[in-house]
């Protein structure tokens, strides 16, 4: 997953930055003030913004509203050192989803943006399953038919984005900007490697399944998650 994280406070951003990259494993861009911010979420699609209200130039609230003008419906964590009643009432009903007081525990934050991501694709329960697949995004585990699957970060962060996205094909360019911040060279022959690592072990742990792919490449286009039997059953 993919976070924007917007504060101006270079050492507690890149303790925080840390802690998202290295416990969760999501793919982190900062931004030091507002206005960059802009042209972050101009950029590209986030699965989640961490916004400190405290911001030189354009604030925190100031980037939330102009973010929910365009209609974007990115899920938005506050940080805020104010804890008034009547500023918190401001905040949700500009649009925050949720928010944290200064200071806080990196557990909380890292727990609180789970369930944002989440909530924001609609899966409010930790638990995914597709294919005789059970992804639990709290543990990072995977499971087909039962066995488990042992994965790398980053192969389960491909197989978790697909799982997000039914049916929907998704580019090599698109799971390159989710998977690693803007500071990655984009070359697509990395996601690729990471693929085929992915359907190999896929298949290894329930090879009777093995003739039944999980992942299907739309040459030219990218992947896509296959189809659930009674999918293909009504297709036919």
């Amino acid at each position: 997953m993919r976070v924007l994280l917007v504060e101006d406070e270079a050492r507690l951003a890149e303790n925080l930055a840390a802690a998202l990259r290295d416990g969760p494993g999501f793919a982190v861009d900062w931004a030091a003030d507002g206005l960059s911010a802009m042209d972050y979420l101009r950029a590209a699609a986030y699965d989640l913004v961490i916004l400190d209200l405290m911001l030189p130039g354009l604030d925190g609230l100031g980037v939330l509203q102009r973010l929910r003008a365009r209609h974007d419906a990115t899920p938005v964590l506050i940080l805020t050192a104010k804890e008034g009643k009547e500023s918190i009432v401001q905040l949700l009903n500009a649009g925050a989803d949720d928010y944290l007081s200064k200071p806080f525990d990196l557990g909380e934050l890292i727990a609180r943006a789970k369930v944002l991501i989440r909530r924001g694709k609609g899966a409010a329960h930790p638990t995914l399953h597709a294919l005789g697949l059970t992804l639990n995004t709290l543990e990072q585990t995977v499971l087909r038919n039962g066995i488990l699957v042992d994965l790398s970060p980053t192969e389960y962060r491909i197989l978790e984005y697909l799982i997000h996205r039914p049916r929907a094909i998704v580019s090599k360019r698109e799971l390159l900007e989710h998977l690693y911040d803007f500071n990655w060279e984009h070359h697509s022959n990395v996601i690729e490697a990471h693929v085929s690592n992915l359907r190999k072990k896929l298949d290894a742990a329930s090879p009777a399944a093995a003739a039944e792919p999980i992942i299907e490449t739309m040459r030219g286009r990218g992947y896509r998650l296959a189809a659930e039997p009674e999918q293909m059953h009504a297709r036919g």
